[in-house]
């Protein structure tokens, strides 16, 4: 139910949730969907239902075990705001990330609105993040759901960028995070779309993070922008220790 990460924003994955449902054009080649039937096909009892939503209670209590202090991206193999997960769930794992003081985490969704409905009854420690994903113009408005949530720490990931992004509104966001798709069937990025955007965090101020360029064989695509690697991160809010 966790891991050490690859994912090259963050230090380690926690999964109290698995499985989901597409709701957007992003969720087409769905990675999270992919691994969970190669696990579920492997025996692997967390992935016994393989990707229907499933949540663990037995998962709940993992990052308190872990001393040194660490980013994890919570549910990369889910969404903890699905519209079908009980509250009182989504409620405990608030409660363990607000135990585990120590470690940022970073909460990632493409059900803005229902996490913009669940904030104000959900307690948002300094050490929680809060992001949405926004891969086309179509769900921008994911942005303005994330802006009313009182996270210390909120940020963007325009992974699979599908399509330009226009008029991108920044304000109240304190990290955006770009990529291409990857793997089977991977839809292009173009490198304009992935400038303008750079370009427009820069003016802004608010630290840029390019994941990678994607592709079927994304090691050898890299992840160099403009003869470059941008890895900015948000100002870290601290941590007690």
């Amino acid at each position: 139910m966790s891991i050490g990460s690859t994912i090259e924003w963050t230090d380690a994955t926690w999964n109290p949730t698995t499985g989901c449902t597409k709701i957007s054009s992003g969720c087409a080649n769905c990675y999270a969907e992919r691994m969970a039937r190669r696990l579920h096909a492997m025996g692997s009892p967390n992935y016994a239902n393989g990707f229907q939503l499933t949540w663990h209670e037995h998962a709940l209590d993992i990052p308190l075990a872990w001393r040194a202090p660490r980013n994890v991206f919570v549910n990369s193999m889910s969404d903890l705001f699905h519209e079908d997960l009980p509250f009182d769930f989504v409620r405990s794992v608030f409660g363990t990330m607000g135990q585990a003081h120590w470690h940022r985490f970073q909460v990632l969704t493409k059900r803005a609105e229902v996490m913009a409905e669940y904030a104000p009854h959900l307690e948002w420690t300094q050490n929680i993040w809060a992001g949405v994903t926004v891969e086309a113009q179509a769900y921008s408005h994911r942005v303005d759901a994330l802006r009313s949530v009182p996270a210390a720490v909120r940020f963007l990931s325009l992974e699979p960028l599908l399509g330009p992004i226009e008029g991108l509104n920044l304000d109240g966001i304190d990290w955006v995070i770009v990529g291409g798709e990857s793997g089977p069937g991977a839809r292009p990025m173009r490198e304009e779309w992935v400038l303008r955007l750079r370009d427009e965090c820069l003016m802004a101020d608010v630290p840029f993070f390019f994941k990678q360029w994607g592709g079927v064989r994304k090691k050898k695509a890299g992840r160099r922008l403009d003869g470059q690697l941008w890895s900015q991160l948000p100002q870290l809010c601290p941590v007690a220790g």
